[in-house]
């Protein structure tokens, strides 16, 4: 809902830096694999050292190059790439889970906390990406929901800002409530495909 919602003026804000980046020959594949790679060792290095405020602050700031690879692909390709977009959403899958994963590690370290939830939490959102990208491939429109990735990343990573800060309890408020966003999203998601 927010990705659709902030895509005209966040295009408005960052396409002035993409025209700079195409100009200097910096490829949208080339930022989307960098954003997935900086986020993936920045949450696997400070997560799990216990580092959330530093960690939330670098994971964010490779997270937001996912902003840019869609804008820097549409002003350097007449046509979408079809390459580009499965390189895309492939990483992002994986970027996602590996977010989860470094908190993990952390919780499972230092707080004696069942690792069940953030299993659920990486096989709920992997299923909202899945559940769109079969829906789509039988001609079945499904870009609906309470969670997409927008949303889970957000709230994933107020959390651990929050617990780095000193709010207890934030990590583990943030795994349920995108593991509840993201079941509702499958949910709404078969929903569509049913009527259809």
């Amino acid at each position: 809902m927010l990705q659709h919602k902030l895509r005209a003026p966040v295009s408005v804000i960052i396409s002035p830096l993409c025209k700079g980046l195409v100009r200097a020959g910096v490829r949208a594949n080339h930022l989307t694999v960098m954003g997935a790679l900086g986020s993936c060792f920045s949450a696997l290095y400070f997560f799990p050292r216990g580092n959330f405020i530093v960690g939330t602050l670098v994971v964010t700031i490779f997270v937001l190059l996912d902003l840019l690879d869609g804008t820097v692909a549409r002003m350097t390709d007449a046509t979408p790439s079809r390459w580009g977009a499965l390189l895309d959403s492939t990483v992002d899958r994986i970027s996602d889970a590996i977010v989860v994963l470094g908190i993990a590690i952390y919780l499972e370290n230092n707080r004696n906390i069942s690792l069940v939830v953030p299993f659920l939490v990486v096989l709920l959102s992997g299923l909202v990406s899945y559940v769109r990208a079969r829906s789509e491939s039988l001609g079945i429109q499904c870009a609906v929901g309470v969670g997409e990735r927008t949303e889970r990343l957000i709230i994933i990573l107020v959390g651990t800002f929050l617990f780095g800060i000193g709010i207890d309890g934030a990590l583990e408020v943030s795994l349920w409530l995108v593991l509840i966003i993201s079941t509702l999203t499958v949910f709404q998601r078969l929903a569509v495909v049913f009527r259809s």
